[in-house]
């Protein structure tokens, strides 16, 4: 991640405001896509790492709702707010549903680049999970119906003799699919077949 270019997207009505931001963060070598309307950025695919900036005051709709939108899309990039109205309750909303800052117009650059490498920070660990999660998803698929059953049981901290009772086989069988399961999914023991379920959770 380190290495990739950072995606940020603005989402502000304010001509002026995104060309000045634009033009900022451009030259700082970021990659920068700027929208007027936020029904347009909702057509797009994110490109990770991102971080997103959006008013808080849009035509039709409020940034709360577009953050709103984007949650239920899960694993949304950090987004920071700016604006220049905006209610003491939105500001609030905002920051439980996860915003990393609010921003009041005028801002000066430096708050804004605190902001985005702050952001960034969360979004390394958020892109590293999502990138583990995808990982994790593939090696499952390898895995038949009942591997997956005991998968699932291993995780959940089932000894074998409570793998026994829940599947109805034989010590023999138990031992058999969790060779096989740890086989697939390329884990040497039963704690690092833990350690890697927990590796799509967030911290």
């Amino acid at each position: 991640m380190k290495n990739l270019i950072a995606n940020i997207y603005i989402i502000d009505d304010d001509d002026s405001m995104r060309t000045t931001l634009e033009s900022i963060l451009t030259a700082m070598s970021y990659n920068v896509k700027s929208f007027s309307n936020p029904t347009d950025f909702l057509k797009i695919d994110i490109e990770r790492p991102a971080i997103i900036i959006l008013d808080m005051i849009l035509p039709d709709i409020t940034g709360i709702y577009l953050q709103i939108e984007l949650l239920k899309q899960n694993n949304t990039p950090p987004i920071i707010f700016i604006s220049g109205d905006s209610t003491t309750e939105q500001i609030i909303l905002a920051m439980k549903q996860g915003a990393i800052d609010f921003l009041p117009k005028p801002f000066g650059i430096k708050a804004l680049i605190k902001a985005i490498k702050n952001g960034l920070k969360n979004e390394e660990k958020l892109v590293e999970r999502l990138e583990n999660q995808k990982i994790l998803s593939e090696k499952l698929s390898l895995l038949t119906n009942r591997e997956l059953q005991v998968y699932n049981l291993l995780i959940k901290g089932f000894n074998n003799q409570e793998l026994m009772e829940e599947l109805n086989v034989s010590l023999p069988t138990i031992k058999q699919y969790k060779m096989q399961v740890m086989q697939k999914l390329n884990t040497p023991s039963l704690s690092k077949l833990i350690q890697l379920s927990k590796k799509q959770m967030p911290n």
